[in-house]
């Protein structure tokens, strides 16, 4: 998947073709296969479309998993996008350039972050799961990750408990109990990718990526998007690209996996 193209081969941000356009992507799923990597046909395609118009990823892991999927040992991940959109934009970068960004401890506090967890792990201490690994709650920057398998679960267990879920509801079911647990602590709760599910502040889904579009219009040199294209696979209600998919400063795509992102591309953009 090694790539060495980098932000000065393209046309400025004002400059691109397609003007006033960004196209913004969700990544498992989506760009590439649940937690793999991507292919490097998909990466040609971003490419071809990256000098047309601007575009950028939106995604719920950390940059470091970001990075892993899409980038490579001499590729940052951040040269690959003109915009890239960790933690739900929470960790943002233009160009490579860092944005600012959000602490979601610091907005919830220590006292009421304990009690969350606490309860998290007891849920799933009480769950009858065909198998259990390890890291069942990853915190991040903006937001936790629940895993009721565990996220060092290998790819097989991954798959299979995705089998299993989608049967039993036990992400689902599992969220409920929290909304009816915290109803006053202003979270959301977001079902993602084949293990997990994110939790965060209401508003600090993936629409949260959407205040550093409508900043760069305000830069200097900066570029007006009078038009965010999204493509997602969990466009579905509760899942983790419904609030963006849904938006009415954007114009949603459903995709099922990254195959029919790519042939949805060739498509609307001849590339």
């Amino acid at each position: 998947m090694t790539s060495t193209t980098t932000s000065s081969t393209y046309p400025p941000l004002p400059s691109r073709p397609i003007a006033n356009t960004i196209v913004l992507f969700d990544v498992d799923g989506t760009l590439t296969p649940a937690r793999r990597d991507v292919s490097a046909s998909m990466l040609a395609l971003l490419s071809r479309l990256r000098s047309r118009v601007a575009i950028g990823y939106v995604g719920g892991s950390d940059l470091a998993k970001q990075q892993e999927q899409l980038g490579s040992a001499s590729v940052p991940v951040t040269s690959l996008f003109d915009f890239c959109f960790a933690e739900n934009g929470l960790t943002a970068f233009r160009e490579g350039e860092v944005l600012a960004s959000q602490s979601f401890i610091g907005w919830l506090g220590e006292e009421k972050y304990q009690r969350l967890v606490k309860f998290v792990l007891r849920y799933i201490a009480g769950l009858d799961l065909p198998v259990m690994r390890g890291t069942f709650v990853e915190f991040r920057n903006g937001m936790i990750n629940v895993s009721p398998v565990g996220r060092n679960a290998s790819i097989r267990e991954r798959e299979e408990f995705e089998a299993f879920d989608k049967q039993a509801g036990v992400r689902r079911a599992m969220v409920e109990a929290l909304r009816r647990e915290f109803p006053d602590l202003g979270l959301t709760y977001s079902i993602g990718g084949q293990i997990s599910f994110d939790v965060f502040p209401t508003g600090w889904d993936k629409t949260y990526c959407l205040q550093h579009l409508e900043a760069e219009g305000k830069r200097a040199g900066g570029v007006t998007f009078d038009t965010i294209h999204f493509f997602g696979d969990k466009t579905f209600e509760g899942g983790n690209d419904w609030e963006i998919f849904n938006d009415p400063r954007t114009v949603g795509h459903t995709v099922t996996g990254p195959e029919d992102t790519a042939r949805q591309l060739q498509e609307l953009f001849g590339i």
